[in-house]
Formats: structure tokens, C-alpha cells, sequence
């Protein structure tokens, strides 16, 4: 029962098991999926969601060593993917818990490989930078490393892997990176080794580039929120953050509202404090923007700052709203829906920020 939750997140399981088949609906047969669920999942909840989509996903990619550790203590067996460079006292635990890593330089593979027990094998990706900046070794940098790192023994390349910073904004460019990315791979790729390049964003625009032996990872869409707005009708957002009406006032002309003083009643008006804030994950800066919650299916508008704790909306042109009702920060109720997408936009950030946002004093309820 959700009646004593103050701030909740419902997640649709289902739903992402739905959006799971819409990006393999997007490229061919034998493309693998890595469910990226770093950042608590995107803040849908790391242990619930590994454990219920384990059977489902080909691998599971995580930022760190402690996530990936999380996802083995739920008893979720598919293999594990360390996306982000681990610290060298890290390495040791990696390879004993058999996680697969990235490998960036010749030393990060040398020190893997003296983790590695005597007659022992341990699988990682190799990346290369087309673009992205953070890790992986320049393109044309990249064969003499790699053919050294194959030479390891104790090693073995599974994937060639980069990262497509701007599939989402500059279709132009992701094309000549991924042109670039085939070549270097074409040098680099010995036998049927796959290669890890599209996201989310990249399978919708470049999914018919994907080889039926590659991975691409899926992040944003895994959840139900499109990178790309002319694709959000394939995906069912899987997360609906609610609230509940505190309080009721009428509020004369005059009244100031929150701290700041920023909004001041310009006639006689019902407004409801609600029990969620930035302590929760609303962000601030979605104060003063036109931002709306649902109430009764209803558009209701934000009035003054979000506060850590609350925030207060103007239910005005609504008929008795009493304390204890149901309000919809995030997802569908009734006819009207507001997408995270749409609070990114007037908070001047992106999904992303808004879902890894949410804290963790919202509970979870899984369905």
C-alpha cells in the first residue's frame, strides 16, 4: 500500500521489458543488449531492477566496482560490464568476481593480467576514442597497444568498444565518428570479436550499422524516455513519481509564496503544498519556469521555489482538493502527461540529471 508514502517512484517492470524489444526491433538478429543501470539504474533502483531483469538482458553495464558488486548480491547471474576505468587496488576484486572491465592503455591491461591466477583468462573491452574524450586510446594510437595487450596471455579482448558523444544532437558527426570507428575497427577486430558503439540514440539513427555480433548499450530508452523526441512513441516510460497534497489554503491577493519571496498572489487563490522538494529530487531550478504537476489529471502550476521538503501548486481552477490526494510529478494521470524529458527542458538540464536525481528518501514500488 502506498497511503502512508509521502514521495514514491512506481516502476513498470513490464515497460522495460517493452522498451528491451523496441531496441531489438531495431537491429538485426544477434545484436546483444547492455542494460546500463549505473546511478541506481538511473534511479529506478539497481538490486530490484537487476534482479527482475536478469533473464532479459545480455549484460548489465555499471560505472564501478561497487555497483557491479550490488547486481552479484542480488543473485543476478548475466555477465557484468565495468564501463568506467577502475582504480588499480580495484582490479584484484574484478578479476577474482570474474567482472568484465575496460581497458584504456597498455598499463591498465598489465595490471589486470598480473591479477590474473596461473592458467587463468580474464575478458575485457578494449576501447578506442573516436570522439568521446574521456577514456580509450586515440584511434590511430590504438594497434600497436592492442596488439601488445593480445599478446597477454592472461587476457582476452572481447569487444572493441567507443562512445558516441553526440548521437542525440549531431547526426553529421556521429555518422563520419561511426565511418572513422568501422575503420579503425576493421584493423583493430581479429576474427568474430564484436564491437560496443551505439546507444541508445545510436541504435534509433544507426541501428541497420549494427553487425548481428556486436553489443550496444541501452540507457535512457531502457527506462522509457526517448533521447530523440520523434522516437518517444516506441517507448513506455516506466517511472511515475508522485506526491501527496499536504495542505489546502486559500490564499488572498498579495501573498507571497516560499523563500525569495518570487511569487506573489495577483488575485485570491487555492493553493496545496505538497510533500516532495529538492530533498527528494525536484529540482530547483525548476522554480519560476511554468513548471506543472498532475492533479485529477490536471495541469497545476508550481508557485514560488522549490524548497527542500515541499513545494506549493495552484489548484485554483480545481473543485475541493483535500489533503491526502495523489499528485504526479513524473509519468501519466488521466489524459495528460508530463515526460522527464519535459522538466529537463525547464530546468536547463537533461533526463538524465532528473532521474539519477531522485533521492533516496523516495521509495521504490515495483509492479
Amino acid at each position: 500500500m502506498t497511503t502512508s508514502f509521502r514521495c514514491w517512484a512506481e516502476i513498470d517492470v513490464e515497460a522495460m521489458r517493452h522498451n528491451l524489444q523496441a531496441i531489438r526491433a531495431m537491429v538485426s538478429n544477434g545484436v546483444r543488449i547492455i542494460a546500463v543501470v549505473k546511478a541506481d539504474a538511473y534511479g529506478h533502483g539497481l538490486p530490484e531492477i537487476a534482479r527482475r531483469l536478469d533473464r532479459d538482458v545480455d549484460l548489465f553495464g555499471v560505472a564501478n566496482l561497487v555497483e557491479a558488486q550490488t547486481i552479484r548480491s542480488t543473485g543476478a547471474e548475466a555477465p557484468i560490464l565495468i564501463l568506467g576505468p577502475a582504480l588499480p587496488e580495484e582490479r584484484q576484486k574484478i578479476v577474482t568476481e570474474a567482472f568484465i572491465p575496460t581497458v584504456s592503455t597498455l598499463e591498465e591491461a598489465a595490471g589486470y593480467a598480473e591479477c590474473v591466477a596461473v592458467g587463468g583468462r580474464l575478458a575485457i573491452h578494449f576501447v578506442v576514442d573516436t570522439g568521446m574524450g574521456r577514456i580509450g586510446l586515440w584511434e590511430e594510437e590504438a594497434d600497436d597497444v592492442l596488439g601488445a595487450i593480445r599478446r597477454m596471455p592472461q587476457l582476452q579482448v572481447s569487444a572493441l568498444s567507443t562512445h558516441l558523444p553526440v548521437a542525440d544532437e549531431d547526426e553529421k558527426y556521429t555518422a563520419r565518428q561511426l565511418q572513422r570507428f568501422r575503420a579503425a575497427a576493421s584493423r583493430l577486430l581479429a576474427g568474430d570479436e564484436p564491437a560496443t558503439v551505439l546507444n541508445s540514440a545510436g541504435v534509433m539513427r544507426f541501428g541497420n550499422q549494427a553487425r548481428p555480433a556486436d553489443l550496444v548499450r541501452l540507457g535512457l530508452s531502457l527506462y522509457g524516455v526517448s533521447p530523440l523526441g520523434e522516437f518517444q512513441q516506441r517507448f513506455r516510460p516506466a517511472m511515475t513519481l508522485k506526491t501527496r497534497v499536504t495542505l489546502v489554503r486559500t490564499m488572498g491577493s498579495g501573498r507571497s509564496i516560499s523563500y525569495g519571496r518570487t511569487f506573489i498572489t495577483p488575485r485570491k487563490m487555492t493553493v496545496a503544498t505538497l510533500g516532495a522538494g529538492y530533498g527528494d529530487g525536484i529540482d530547483r531550478h525548476l522554480s519560476g519556469r511554468e513548471t506543472d504537476v498532475l492533479i485529477r489529471g490536471r495541469r497545476c502550476r508550481l508557485l514560488g521555489r522549490v524548497t527542500m521538503d515541499q513545494i506549493v501548486v495552484d489548484v485554483s481552477h480545481l473543485e475541493r482538493v483535500e489533503p491526502g490526494e495523489e499528485v504526479v510529478l513524473i509519468g501519466r494521470q488521466g489524459d495528460e502527461e508530463i515526460l522527464a524529458t519535459e522538466l529537463a527542458t525547464k530546468a536547463g538540464t537533461i533526463a538524465w540529471e532528473i532521474f539519477t536525481g531522485i533521492t533516496k528518501r523516495v521509495v521504490r514500488v515495483y509492479g
